[in-house]
């Protein structure tokens, strides 16, 4: 443990499972004050029960402003600041686009991106007031450099957190503030694991490497960018992805 978070306070959302438990293990590791937020408690108790640190529990629905602001307050109640903001929670439901429906749309923007909005803006308020603070998104290649079928509802969204970041950092820079992302490729998670072998080897012959991710992947390149060592980035990415996106053809 190198201790680059020591005596900072940190909230990361969509932390219960997948990327964000990845991110979640890498943050205690290195002496994060944490605050772990989903919507589910009992999911949330049981990833607390597995990191160092006894990280704090807190159950939200981002995409609800009243929800956001009476978790942003109780965290400044408890600790007096927020340090970090690692915004991992999303939402990537299936569906092809002659088959979407208009509820399909407005659900997954109302949770990836008007809930990064709503967190953010929170955070940022008593960050502003500090002159210091570290906002971490994660964004995802899909919709940004590469697009998905069936996530098309998914790839505006993180198109959108990508520009979103990009203005939100030139507004924020004056008080001592970065925003940054981070945009995964395939990281083998609960979910991806759901899609069976074969769909895990297919994805592994896209990729330069030759396999997934981790979540600890992700958690280190947010790392980097919710410490100090990066305090000269903003308005920046990391795809962390293997080298998924550079082919125009592969080695036989």
């Amino acid at each position: 443990m190198a201790n680059r978070l020591k005596n900072k306070v940190v909230i990361l959302t969509g932390a219960s499972r997948g990327i964000g438990k990845g991110i979640a293990k890498v943050f205690a590791d290195e002496g994060a004050t944490l605050y772990l937020v989903a919507r589910h408690q009992e999911a949330l108790l049981q990833c607390a029960k597995e990191l160092a640190g006894h990280p704090m529990t807190y159950p939200c629905d981002i995409s609800n402003e009243e929800e956001v602001k009476a978790l942003i307050n109780h965290v400044v109640e408890q600790e007096g600041k927020i340090d970090v903001l690692c915004h991992n929670a999303g939402v990537y439901p299936d569906v092809l686009i002659e088959k979407m429906t208009v509820q399909d749309w407005d659900h997954v923007h109302h949770v990836n991106l008007r809930g990064t909005f709503l967190i953010t803006k929170e955070c940022l308020k008593h960050m502003k007031a500090a002159g210091y603070g570290k906002v971490v998104i994660t964004s995802s290649i899909t919709g940004v450099r590469v697009g998905n079928p069936g996530l098309a509802h998914y790839s505006s969204t993180k198109a959108g957190i990508n520009g979103f970041v990009k203005t939100a950092a030139i507004e924020y820079a004056q008080y001592g503030i970065t925003i940054n992302t981070v945009e995964p490729g395939n990281i083998l998670t609960e979910g991806l694991e759901e899609l069976g072998t074969d769909y895990i080897k297919a994805q592994e012959r896209t990729i330069p490497t030759g396999k997934l991710g981790t979540p600890e992947d992700i958690g280190y390149a947010s790392l980097y960018f919710a410490c100090d060592e990066s305090s000269y980035v903003t308005g920046q990415s990391i795809v962390v992805d293997g080298g998924q996106i550079l082919p125009e053809a592969l080695l036989d």
